[in-house]
């Protein structure tokens, strides 16, 4: 038979990816495969679940063919996913609409609706409203689609209803779950009142569990779709950012990682709830019991430098990085011609918690280079993520030396920028791309009754970085300018 191997599968917005992984910690196989998200309005993000299932089914295909000896050494699987997707189901467990995303802004006043009808409640949900949870969404189909919202049995999050592929079960885990705006996060428990006052009963919700719990075996169709050998074991696993957390080995309180994705966050772990609502600082559930993160998010991250690279007709990312590199080197003062950039382009969570709010560049010249827009988008990622420590550290948490995991990571370029930038030791790590995957097949394994040590293995130090002490104080200046930008900003649509 052989040892066993664990199946990792993170569903993200823009690529589902998965990973073989042995006991020791080893990568055997990963790969990837693309997602697409519909925007049929304005503020509206959407995704149909079959098409994960469809990527689910080729990306594992693709593991078989890579790896065959250890793709039939499969016993146990984790998965890691988006947060805060609402996937509606009937009774019959069929999916009653597309599912509304994470960046979607459609439940604006709806979330403002929940803050001030129930003030109380972000204290034990661990976050303020806001129109990308799970729980406003909910509301506005109530009132927008009351058709379809009468027919809902059960709402899961989107790797739950991989989960429910994979065994034919509606469970869900508490890291996941708190970010619906559902859950006690102190308790680790459905939170009824929140759920009434969005119009749900607690029967309409996912089973509970850890993420590190054995929940169900793969079912026999399943097994025969994915040409897996039964028994295969199915754990709790989490959303990407704790189940990321868990793939570097941030287990312990006091460590702390910047994600630079899709979207981008600070996090923060702690050894209990510790959250700062009034600047939108969430406080969830680990992956792991009895502990928790705090985390400051941006709505916009390395997207942001998908898009500049994509108007500016960039041949692609690294095109653009490099000449940024090549024309604003870090080694000298940025010029004070070289334009800011505002980061907002689809909103903004932490501290601000206005999804109506929108980017721009200020100080644009006729001597305005391609290069000057690719580092001041870098720049402007880059102060995001201060406001957004910044307020972690309002709520308590411990922010030192960072790793930095996610697409943005690849850059050494910007990298040292946000080193600068946040005045911390930034290190990148090797495989960190992968973190979720890796995270997910550890859960597996904890599930399946092996690999104790796992969780706190953490990933090889690819390059440290260290804030150069020469760019401390122009940086700081063209930061209050950036602060001072965000009134006018909000005034746009105020």
């Amino acid at each position: 038979m052989g040892s066993p191997i664990s199946l990792g599968i993170d569903l993200g917005t823009s690529e589902l990816k998965a990973v073989l992984l042995d006991e020791s910690g080893t990568v055997l196989a990963h790969t990837g495969v693309r997602l697409t998200i519909s925007r049929p309005q304005a503020g509206w993000s959407e995704q149909n679940p079959e098409d994960w299932w469809q990527a689910c089914l080729a990306g594992l295909h693709q593991l078989r063919q890579q790896q065959p000896d250890a793709y039939a050494r499969v016993r146990c699987i984790g998965l890691s996913g988006q947060m805060h997707g609402a996937v509606l189901l009937d009774q019959n467990d069929q999916v009653l609409r597309p599912a509304i995303l994470w960046d979607d802004s459609r439940a604006l006043a709806q979330a403002q609706l929940l803050e001030r009808e129930h003030p109380d409640f972000a204290d034990i949900t661990g976050s303020l409203p806001m129109a990308g949870l799970t729980a406003p969404k909910l509301l506005w189909l109530r009132e927008h689609e009351p058709q379809v919202f009468g027919q809902i049995s059960c709402v899961l999050s989107p790797k739950d209803y991989l989960r429910l592929r994979l065994t034919g079960e509606r469970i869900s885990d508490v890291s996941d779950a708190a970010g619906t705006l559902w859950l006690d996060v102190r308790r680790r428990d459905w939170f009824e009142p929140m759920l009434q006052a969005t119009g749900l009963e607690l029967r309409q919700m996912p089973r509970l569990v850890e993420g590190s719990a054995a929940v169900a075996d793969l079912c026999a169709g399943a097994a025969s779709q994915l040409a897996l050998q039964a028994p295969v074991l199915v754990a709790g696993g989490g959303g990407d950012n704790p189940v990321s957390a868990v793939g570097i080995g941030a287990i312990e309180a006091g460590q702390a990682f910047v994600t630079l994705g899709t979207s981008a966050a600070v996090v923060a772990i702690t050894d209990h709830v510790a959250g700062n609502p009034a600047s939108a600082v969430h406080s969830f559930c680990h992956a792991l019991p009895q502990r928790w993160y705090t985390m400051g998010a941006m709505l916009a991250g390395a997207s942001c430098l998908r898009w500049v690279t994509q108007l500016l007709g960039q041949v692609n990312e690294q095109a653009l990085l490099q000449l940024a590199q090549e024309r604003v080197p870090l080694s000298q003062p940025i010029p004070a011609a070289t334009p800011l950039f505002l980061p907002y382009l689809a909103g903004e969570r932490t501290p601000h918690n206005d999804p109506l709010l929108r980017g721009g560049f200020m100080n644009l010249a006729y001597e305005t280079t391609p290069a000057m827009l690719g580092y001041a988008v870098l720049e402007g990622v880059g102060f995001g993520l201060l406001d957004a420590m910044a307020a972690v550290q309002s709520a308590g948490a411990e922010v030192s030396t960072c790793s930095l995991v996610g697409g943005g990571a690849r850059s050494n370029y910007w990298a040292q920028l946000l080193s600068n930038i946040l005045d911390r030791e930034i290190c990148t790590l090797s495989g960190s791309e992968l973190s979720a995957c890796i995270g997910a097949a550890k859960l597996g394994f904890l599930a399946y009754g092996r690999g104790r040590d796992l969780p706190g293995l953490g990933m090889p130090v690819k390059a440290r970085f260290v804030p150069v002490a020469g760019q401390q104080e122009m940086l700081q200046e063209r930061y209050r300018k950036f602060r001072g930008l965000f009134a006018a900003a909000h005034a746009l649509h105020g």
